[in-house]
């Protein structure tokens, strides 16, 4: 029987480890003196679970760019419809969400490895995903790839990287929390079988033990810097001193569990207080992912590189994100909250 406490754990988001890590903690004025001018891209993170505040955070921390990719919602979708409605939010709703803040939003579209075992819902929604990847701002196929490595995830995988070479476009590859090194291991042979120049893969969720080997391999090394699991970006900051920048980048996963929206501008000021430089801080927090993800050809730096226009008075479909007469919330340090 399982007890109490490996009730509570979402295998999901569960990673065996007998490492302690130590957490250390920074103030809010020393973290923005570090990382003051610096822009970010978080080519990961899933806004439909994260709330405006969110947003304006991210805004404000110097996050420009996110990509967020398809995946499981927490609870098993059980129709078609469910798929095509969540879909449609990724490059309707949640895209002009996130222009209300400054922020540029693009996505990937996928069905994820755990819903995959869904075998006849999989079928049908195998079948709508090509109405999907070819919208403005889908910039990959994703985030797909293994969770449990059962035969039905194998088999999805593989279809959706075919989807992805006729479409010309990356993919992004959820790793498993569970068995990562073979999982990990397993994806990567499977894409290179499928004949995908590694170069168009990211492969996410990486680990010490898993990044030697995808960038000897050619393909780029993710990582998801998440509370208790997945890395640290004390870890992290190990990983670059190591191996350096090159095809490494960092993102967030911030979903509806709990995570960091600010993953990856607390990351960059703990690379500056560790002596990185600010090029290489730049190319795992930035550049890398608009190098990777830009294959689409969807991504256009001008577009937020500057700044993102924001008037909040726009509608998307007749709504805003106003309600009731609301104003525009601006003066965030404020105590009073009119």
């Amino acid at each position: 029987m399982c007890n109490h406490n490996e009730l509570q754990q979402n295998p999901s988001h569960f990673e065996q480890s007998d490492e302690v890590t130590t957490h250390s903690d920074m103030g809010w004025n020393e973290y923005q003196d570090l990382i003051r001018g610096m822009r970010f891209f978080d080519p990961h993170i899933h806004m439909t679970s994260r709330t405006t505040d969110d947003y304006q955070a991210m805004a404000d921390a110097g996050i420009v760019a996110i990509i967020e990719p398809a995946f499981w919602l927490g609870q098993p979708r059980t129709g078609l419809a469910s798929f095509k409605d969540y879909y449609s939010s990724l490059v309707g709703w949640e895209r002009f969400r996130s222009s209300q803040f400054g922020i540029k939003h693009y996505c990937t579209i996928g069905l994820n490895s755990r819903e995959a075992n869904n075998e006849p819902l999989a079928e049908q929604v195998m079948e709508i995903l090509p109405l999907f990847l070819y919208k403005e701002g889908v910039v990959g196929v994703g985030e797909i790839g293994f969770d449990d490595q059962t035969a039905a995830e194998d088999k999805y995988y593989r279809a959706q990287l075919e989807l992805a070479k006729e479409a010309k476009l990356p993919v992004q590859v959820h790793t498993p929390h569970r068995d990562k090194k073979r999982g990990t291991e397993r994806s990567m042979a499977i894409a290179l079988e499928h004949g995908l120049d590694p170069s168009w893969v990211i492969i996410d969720h990486n680990n010490e033990e898993t990044v030697k080997s995808v960038l000897d391999q050619g393909f780029w090394a993710a990582f998801t810097i998440y509370p208790f699991t997945k890395m640290g970006n004390e870890r992290m900051v190990k990983v670059v001193e190591q191996y350096g920048p090159e095809r490494i980048m960092v993102n967030s996963a911030a979903d509806w569990g709990i995570s960091d929206p600010l993953a990856i501008p607390k990351t960059a000021a703990l690379m500056k207080k560790s002596g990185i430089s600010d090029e290489a801080i730049r190319m795992v927090t930035y550049q890398n992912a608009i190098d990777a993800f830009g294959l689409s050809g969807q991504i256009d730096v001008a577009d937020f590189e500057n700044g993102v226009a924001v008037d909040q008075s726009q509608k998307f479909n007749g709504n805003t994100i106003l309600r009731g007469g609301q104003q525009p919330r601006v003066a965030k340090d404020s105590l009073v909250i009119r």
